[in-house]
């Protein structure tokens, strides 16, 4: 999903196939373990070629295609660290998934008037029980293990339910929404970042 001709062949597959394409869903990801005084450059060119890069292709390439339909669906999978960055060793990856969220918005802004019935969202997941958490760069818990981790076939679920009913932001976890309003509308962000979910920083091994 870096490489644009990679996102473009499997689109005209997917055309030759089945004639068209209704909806494209971007969600190719990976985590990080590293705080911000620890980041490298390499580290953090890797965040963004896959997190973010990765679904700029997706989204211009798929694109292309809805303008000549005059309508479809791009929908990224962002994450809740891409709103509220409440754990600090994801840094690269959180910060990838808010400039993430930035790119939906503005495609969508920019369809709007001419295109509306290209529907662009974001799909917002906390944790996910995969193995996200053991692939991270620099290694990390299994995300399998950690309380409250969510099933993937809610998850899919949730995207399932945007396809039927497109809509421009959703969680997948009740109270996140919340969560994403309390933080934005505190008149000091650091006294709600040091409550719960917010976590201190841990020592990470290079």
């Amino acid at each position: 999903m870096t490489r644009r001709a990679d996102v473009q062949r499997l689109l005209d597959r997917a055309i030759e196939r089945h004639g068209h394409v209704d909806v494209w869903v971007n969600n190719a990801g990976r985590g990080i373990s590293r705080p911000v005084s620890q980041l490298t450059e390499a580290e953090f060119d890797e965040m963004i070629d896959v997190n973010l890069r990765s679904a700029l292709h997706g989204m211009q390439v798929a694109l292309s295609h809805f303008k000549t339909r005059r309508r479809g669906h791009i929908i990224n999978v962002s994450s809740m660290l891409g709103r509220v960055p409440y754990v600090p060793w994801r840094s690269a990856y959180s910060a990838a998934k808010h400039a993430l969220n930035a790119l939906t918005a503005s495609l969508r802004l920019e369809l709007r008037s001419e295109y509306p019935e290209i529907h662009v969202s974001t799909v917002s997941p906390g944790v996910v029980a995969t193995e996200f958490g053991v692939h991270a760069l620099g290694g990390g818990p299994d995300s399998r293990t950690l309380p409250g981790s969510q099933p993937v076939e809610e998850v899919a679920e949730t995207i399932a339910a945007v396809i039927e009913r497109p809509r421009a932001d959703t969680y997948t976890q009740p109270g996140h929404r919340q969560m994403v309003v309390d933080y934005f509308a505190a008149e000091d962000m650091g006294e709600v970042e040091s409550q719960p979910p917010f976590l201190t920083p841990r020592p990470v091994a290079r």
